[in-house]
């Protein structure tokens, strides 16, 4: 990095807000990026850690974190794509789906994707004659999109893009944001973007993990440098009214263990009622609270415990423990909890790029997933760390159960499933 350009910086202030008075809820430690995989043993030494502290502002509800990785580090060159999930795919088609009916999109109608990975939910509006564009910062991802097809611009997505691309390419009746507000310094900055983007007609959909979720499922792996912002209602609703929009609607949905799938207009006079009242839900549950996040901490080190007694029973007994999954949430669980081939041997991962690589901090050889059901006995245990995907996963290791493996899955409480058959 360039001297004048530190490589991460530690905020004071909340990124919506910009109270001072930030509360420290749960520190992760030192941890390293949790998609720089290595290439090889002569790589660790020279591995960096980050911290990775989260805190509450009890201004605007908001949890996040305070270390930010400059983006440059984080994304220009990326290891993540979406298509390698069918869970992932088949959600972006019932997704695109529901955006093309509720703006009757066709021939001619534009919709932009900020963050748009390889292209998979964009692909899944071909069936519709929609235009579309892609914004994706990853020069490698970025590439393979447009190889496909998808036209994609390969920057990052500001408010200053946001009006050349309307100026550009007209108005967007739809702009999308899918697991990306999470993952910007200024969200405000990103949204106002949006709004430059989207046609007056037309809605900003963004999706992102919901707080409440991650509470309540203990799924504390989902923190890691790229999420700096871990959103609810309450705090989405300041950011809507900072980038001058309301918000319509709001949906559950289960992607990601649990996320909002939320709507922006330009356009409405005020906010949904409906959305006003699920923040006052949050608001009873005790989400604008500092208490509930200090209770998440306890819960999340009762995560972990559990966690590693079962892994170090079973090694003890003899059992060969896998894992199933390289992916960024595996990450942080596999260094916070301390599990590395002592306990793990090797894992597996549908993602060509992450085979023959080894898992950041933790060093664990990642292997394709032929490696399951190949020549020799199977693991006897599988520690799924893709959890949230872990119905799929099953489904496809049924040769792989039918040797007698059985699956673990880490949270909220380590719990073994999947008897042999």
């Amino acid at each position: 990095m360039p001297p004048d350009r530190p490589e991460i910086v530690r905020r004071s202030d909340c990124r919506i807000c910009h109270s001072t008075s930030l509360k420290p809820i749960l520190s992760l430690g030192p941890t390293p990026l949790a998609n720089a995989f290595l290439s090889g043993p002569d790589t660790f030494a020279a591995e960096r850690r980050y911290p990775l502290d989260v805190a509450f502002c009890p201004g605007c509800g908001l949890l996040q974190l305070v270390d930010v990785v400059d983006p440059d580090v984080l994304f220009r060159e990326y290891i993540y794509v979406t298509g390698t999930s069918s869970t992932q795919t088949a959600h972006a088609r019932a997704y695109a789906e529901t955006v093309v009916d509720l703006l009757h999109l066709g021939a001619g109608d534009l919709v932009a994707e900020v963050a748009s990975n390889d292209g998979t939910f964009l692909r899944a509006f071909g069936a519709h004659g929609v235009r579309t564009l892609g914004i994706e910062p990853a020069r490698n991802i970025a590439a393979e999109a447009a190889a496909v097809g998808i036209e994609t611009v390969n920057e990052f997505f500001t408010r200053a893009l946001g009006a050349q691309l309307r100026a550009s390419r007209g108005p967007a009746r739809a702009v999308v944001a899918n697991n990306v507000l999470a993952h910007v310094d200024d969200p405000g900055d990103l949204l106002a973007g949006c709004r430059e983007l989207v046609a007056d007609d037309g809605l900003i959909v963004v999706e992102a993990p919901y707080v409440g979720d991650m509470l309540d499922r203990v799924e504390y792996d989902t923190i890691y440098h790229e999420h700096l912002s871990y959103f609810g209602i309450g705090p989405l609703l300041r950011l809507a009214e900072s980038a001058a929009l309301r918000i319509v609607r709001v949906d559950r949905v289960s992607v990601h263990g649990g996320s909002l799938r939320v709507f922006f207009s330009r356009s409405a006079a005020s906010h949904s009622s409906d959305v006003l009242e699920m923040e006052a839900a949050e608001r009873s549950r005790g989400l604008a609270d500092a208490a509930r996040y200090y209770r998440f901490a306890d819960d999340v080190e009762a995560s972990r415990t559990a966690l590693v007694g079962l892994l170090s029973r079973l090694v003890a007994e003899g059992r060969e423990v896998a894992a199933y999954g390289a992916p960024a949430k595996g990450n942080t669980l596999l260094n916070f909890c301390g599990i590395d081939t002592r306990l793990i041997r090797y894992t597996v991962d549908r993602n060509p790029r992450k085979v023959g690589l080894f898992t950041p901090g933790t060093h664990i050889p990642v292997r394709p997933v032929s490696a399951l059901t190949g020549d020799g006995r199977p693991p006897d245990h599988l520690l799924i760390l893709a959890w949230n995907i872990a119905e799929e996963i099953i489904q496809q290791q049924h040769e792989y159960r039918a040797r007698g493996g059985r699956f673990i899955v880490p949270v909220p409480r380590a719990r073994v499933i999947g008897e042999a058959s």
